[in-house]
């Protein structure tokens, strides 16, 4: 079967006859709906199927109650699509998408406030801390993005409040952050935030003069000095990873990969560069498995073999495998889903937030950001991910930021922090050139591709 997902592109066919395409079914109990391209990649597809947990045993009506809401919303959404001929999801009219509204709620991630959608946001607040003063100092930080949508000298006015609100939480809760540092990691974690402190200074002179250009990339630079003084907060790898899977690779910590891409046929873009940053606190197995295979090199050289403007994948090797064939052992490498949810200590394995009944549930790694990083895998094979990846590249009616039917389905594991955008201008055949780790190996423990053979 194919490592597969899909919600993007689609036509209404019953079968098809090639290895690694798969018919799009309409069925009682489920639908299968599969992006189609040349045949250079075996796709993904999404889950709609409903199964429950032996853990979770809800009443006959709340059974057909989250059942037949999420099977409706879906079947609704698709069944306009099809039947109007609309391309993809993410061109289904504004009442069309009314219309399928009021079956989402319940089934759905549900947060109050807008989303977050910052890929460096979204790996600030994933950190396993609790520490409010630095809150306090990084969200007015962030708020500088919406205020940079103003017109005019107000947008700096905005701005300039902003900065005086976070200057005022780090001098408030200065005790408190460096309270909250790591021993081991105490003296980085001061050092970063006096660099800090003395750039919001120069922020506030950046305003004064009202040099607007300046005040974005002075942004970046402080919230990355927020983000490493959160980093220097975690104190060790905060919760044991279960048994049957503490021999594989493990990313007990982050990592920064650099993956450099060579773009064909494209007059304006020859090669890039994308930076990824692996969150394995969040998703340590899966986040291991692939710093293993950047480290095996086994990317290096292949081919992008998805991207159809929903997302961008690659990772099938050559032959008949769909994965990595590991040669201590001569057959595929798997790996769990992997989910780690917000309260929550450690992650949940093996099974979907459907399928545990965790309806509402927030996942730590949403997909929200242009870029997400995840693995494909099987449809109904939960613990089939092997070495296919994907980023999502867009939101659609159905994929919408903190009520996305992807969350707590696939595991995500990272996301691209650098030149993002310039994901969608790759297309399929465009190649792999390296991918490099330029931070965090030694968070990597267990790695296979030191053993021989």
């Amino acid at each position: 079967m194919a490592a597969n997902i899909s919600c993007h592109h689609y036509s209404f066919s019953q079968f098809i006859t090639t290895q690694k395409l798969f018919s799009h079914k309409l069925q009682s109990k489920c639908i299968n709906i599969s992006s189609f391209n040349d045949g250079s990649s075996r796709q993904f597809k999404i889950l709609c199927s409903s199964k429950k947990s032996a853990a979770f045993q809800p009443t006959n009506d709340q059974k057909d109650k989250y059942s037949s809401i999420k099977k409706c919303a879906i079947s609704l959404a698709l069944a306009v699509g099809l039947i109007s001929g609309v391309p993809d999801f993410g061109t289904i009219g504004a009442a069309n998408a009314t219309a399928i509204t009021p079956a989402l709620p319940d089934v759905s991630v549900l947060i109050s406030g807008p989303p977050i959608k910052d890929p460096g946001a979204l790996l600030r607040y994933a950190l396993p801390i609790n520490n409010k003063a630095i809150r306090e100092v990084q969200k007015p930080l962030e708020d500088i993005t919406d205020s940079l949508k103003i017109a005019g000298v107000k947008a700096l006015d905005s701005v300039e409040r902003n900065v005086r609100q976070a200057s005022r939480a780090l001098k408030q809760g200065k005790t408190l952050i460096v309270g909250g540092l790591a021993k081991s990691k105490s003296e980085n974690g001061i050092e970063l935030l006096n660099k800090l402190e003395k750039g919001l200074e120069e922020f506030q002179k950046i305003v004064e003069d009202k040099n607007r250009d300046a005040v974005a990339p002075k942004q970046k630079e402080l919230l990355n000095y927020v983000g490493g003084v959160e980093e220097d907060m975690v104190d060790g790898f905060p919760y044991e990873v279960p048994e049957e899977y503490k021999n594989m690779p493990l990313l007990k910590g982050r990592a920064t990969v650099d993956m450099k891409v060579k773009v064909k046929d494209n007059p304006t873009l020859s090669e890039c560069v994308f930076r990824i940053v692996l969150d394995g606190y969040n998703a340590p197995v899966t986040a291991g498995n692939f710093v293993d295979l950047v480290e095996r090199h086994f990317y290096d050289g292949m081919e992008i073999q998805r991207a159809d403007g929903f997302v961008v994948q690659t990772g099938d090797p050559e032959g008949p495998a769909e994965g990595f064939i590991d040669p201590s052992t001569e057959k595929t490498r798997t790996i769990p889903l992997e989910i780690m949810v917000d309260g929550e200590k450690a992650p949940f394995y093996g099974e979907t937030l459907e399928e545990l009944g965790l309806y509402k549930a927030q996942t730590k790694l949403p997909f929200n950001a242009f870029g997400t990083m995840a693995m494909a895998r099987e449809e109904f094979e939960n613990n089939s991910a092997s070495s296919q990846v994907f980023w999502l590249l867009k939101e659609s009616e159905l994929t919408p930021s903190n009520a996305n039917i992807l969350d707590g389905r696939y595991s995500v594991f990272g996301y691209v922090t650098e030149n993002e955008d310039f994901l969608a201008d790759l297309k399929v055949g465009d190649v792999i050139e390296s991918i490099q780790v330029v931070a965090g190996l030694d968070n990597l423990v267990n790695p296979s591709y030191k053993i021989a053979g």
